[in-house]
């Protein structure tokens, strides 16, 4: 099957996320993932905007620094419902917690994305939000789906890519920015510094 894109130079994935590298090979470029270790903490009164482009910039720079030949895309995601960040699960209890919390709410789904050449001194980033809508679920439900496991290692405990899909009752704006990778934007920024041929 033919490749939908090319890359025209050496990308390197800032992200040990599954589902990130799995839409990159989809798209059919080529690239090394090399996970960006920072701390990944929120200032006290950062609005989730400032701190999801602030956390992909500084993932682009620390991998940069050490690759400063290769472009570096990286990324982050946060679920807010109001001024409430819901980040990865700290265990199985924090997870039915936070799946409670959204149960028959709507929530917004952030993701920053950052491209960055530490050779050429670019940076892009852009941000996406998509509106998500739960049904009005009890904590039978969230518990067992917490037990599959799939809820924790993902920003507000759910997968909307996998078993979670089964929570969400309507989703306006982009699916795969809930995903964790919004493509459109993606692309649009790839093209832009001219990194992709077709």
């Amino acid at each position: 099957m033919a490749k939908m894109f090319l890359n025209t130079e050496k990308i390197i994935l800032a992200s040990g996320s599954p589902r990130r590298k799995a839409y990159l090979e989809e798209m059919g470029l080529s690239f090394r993932v090399v996970p960006a270790s920072i701390k990944e903490e929120c200032a006290s009164g950062e609005a989730p905007e400032h701190y999801i482009r602030r956390l992909a910039q500084e993932k682009s720079l620390y991998v940069a620094a050490k690759h400063p030949d290769c472009w570096v895309i990286a990324a982050d995601t946060v679920v807010c419902l109001g001024d409430l960040l819901l980040e990865k699960p700290f265990d199985k209890e924090n997870a039915v917690k936070m799946l409670m919390t959204l149960s028959g709410l709507e929530h917004i789904v952030r993701t920053a994305v950052c491209i960055h050449h530490g050779g050429k001194s670019i940076l892009k980033v852009c941000s996406v939000s998509t509106r998500v809508l739960f049904w009005d679920f009890n904590e039978h439900v969230a518990k067992s789906y917490v037990d599959s496991g799939e809820p924790m290692d993902k920003a507000g405990s759910y997968g909307i890519q996998g078993m979670g899909a089964f929570l969400v009752r309507e989703i306006h704006g982009s699916y795969s920015n809930v995903v964790g990778l919004p493509l459109y934007e993606l692309i649009e920024m790839l093209r832009q510094c001219k990194l992709i041929t077709t």
